[in-house]
């Protein structure tokens, strides 16, 4: 409960909320006699210790809320179902004794494994974070702390007997829990740099996974997309005149000037015909690869000036063409009302690969970039990678953008390994500095 506590009034305090000593003593009196089990009580208690005016206590019920997320905290009463199994749970797995991530995991308790992340957070000093250059770091501390060396050790011991499965059943473990730690980790240090600097707001958010973003980010992420939309396209135009300028034609500037005894009034250069790349952008935004999609296409209309000719579509099953909303709309408006007509619904690649080839059959071709952004997860069905290596024969390059690790291609429900053959590229991608990078790979290819 202290370390809870003095870790929230840390946050509030980096939140340029003014607390004194005497009341942070207030506020774990009040702790310590409320409990953490009303969570409403505890906020309107706390807030009349630690906020004293309109902004402070909007503040803190921002910093609480975000602070105390049911994720990371069990505060409602449990039913009786959920203690027995809490029981159970605890009986396959004690953090203190057992160090068992797999159980952990597959307890499918969800309260033991942030319980155990919290107090593994709390062991190497997470609230001491400050930078993102950090979150591996702190990541890789949590995650020994949790029982690493063991499920390490059980993965060896596995591939050494020969059992296949099992060795990557506990690779796939290993991964999503790191996953679920580098959250917890990317959700801390962004609730300490939330009024800490402007600057270092910038750089956390554009390296956190786009996935783990919050409504509330999402008008600063669109000023980073712009800023970085913006020198992207300072860059690239450059390039662009320099292209379009060509190099010195020697033999002809020599020719021309032989009136002038050698002298070289005139000078003539070899002219470059700069074709500008076709895009169409093809994006899953169902899920959690949604905000990735969202700004994604927020990043390719925003560079008009060197990308003109963009063609989007998007889909969950059945994939539909957006770029009238972005040739008509404001960006964030088209973004947001291409996740509400065709987010939501079981994801099928297979069939919305098959719809975009009706589509663009009459416009690809070897000047097309043809992009795909999201997991390559279609519920088992079809994937169709014959329509894809068809589109790979007939355009410039297929790049596929994908939000998750490679570590996780190929795992379940992912068809990634049956499409990565017929793309030119494909790439994990989850954050908006993954994004800027792929952006400006395009437009160095294209230049």
């Amino acid at each position: 409960m202290v370390d809870f506590l003095r870790d929230f009034i840390k946050v509030l305090r980096l939140s340029d909320v003014r607390i004194s000593s005497s009341e942070t003593i207030d506020a774990m009196k009040i702790s310590s006699i409320i409990g953490l089990d009303d969570k409403n009580l505890l906020k309107e208690s706390l807030s009349q210790s630690l906020a004293k005016s309109i902004r402070e206590k909007e503040i803190f019920a921002d910093c609480f809320d975000n602070f105390f997320k049911e994720d990371f905290m069990n505060i409602d009463d449990p039913s009786e179902e959920e203690v027995h199994e809490k029981n159970v749970s605890d009986k396959i797995y004690d953090p203190q004794n057992n160090n068992d991530l797999e159980s952990l995991l597959k307890t499918s308790d969800k309260t033991a494994l942030m319980t155990s992340l919290a107090d593994a957070a709390s062991e190497v000093g997470l609230r001491d974070i400050k930078l993102f250059t950090q979150t591996g770091m702190f990541t890789r501390k949590i995650l020994e702390s949790m029982g690493l060396e063991k499920l390490n050790n059980d993965i060896f011991q596995a591939s050494r007997e020969g059992n296949n499965k099992r060795e990557e059943d506990l690779k796939e473990v290993r991964e999503r829990i790191r996953l679920e730690i580098r959250d917890y980790v990317e959700h801390q240090l962004k609730l300490r740099t939330s009024e800490s600097g402007k600057q270092i707001r910038e750089d956390a958010l554009s390296q956190i996974r786009l996935s783990q973003v919050d409504k509330s980010d999402f008008a600063l992420m669109t000023g980073i997309v712009r800023k970085m939309a913006k020198r992207l396209i300072a860059l690239h135009s450059r390039k662009k005149r320099k292209a379009n300028r060509g190099v010195l034609d020697i033999r002809s500037t020599l020719r021309v000037n032989q009136q002038h005894d050698g002298l070289l009034f005139k000078t003539l250069w070899k002219r470059k015909k700069v074709d500008r790349p076709k895009v169409i952008a093809l994006c899953d935004v169902s899920g959690s690869v949604a905000n990735v999609a969202r700004f994604f296409l927020m990043f390719l209309y925003s560079l008009s000036e060197v990308l003109p000719n963009i063609r989007s579509f998007a889909f969950s099953n059945k994939a539909g063409e957006v770029t009238d909303l972005f040739d008509t709309k404001d960006i964030e408006d088209a973004a947001a009302e291409t996740l509400i007509l065709h987010g939501g619904g079981s994801t099928d690649y297979g069939q919305s690969l098959s719809d975009l080839e009706g589509f663009i059959e009459n416009d690809i071709d070897r000047k097309t970039t043809l992009i795909i952004l999201g997991d390559g997860r279609s519920n088992f069905g079809d994937p169709r990678t014959d329509i894809l290596k068809s589109l790979h024969e007939k355009s410039k390059r297929i790049i596929f953008l994908n939000p998750e690790p490679k570590t996780l291609w190929g795992t379940g429900d992912s068809e990634m390994n049956r499409y990565a053959p017929y793309c030119h590229k494909a790439k994990a991608c989850s954050s908006l500095s993954d994004l800027e990078k792929v952006v400006e790979d395009l437009l160095r290819y294209s230049f």
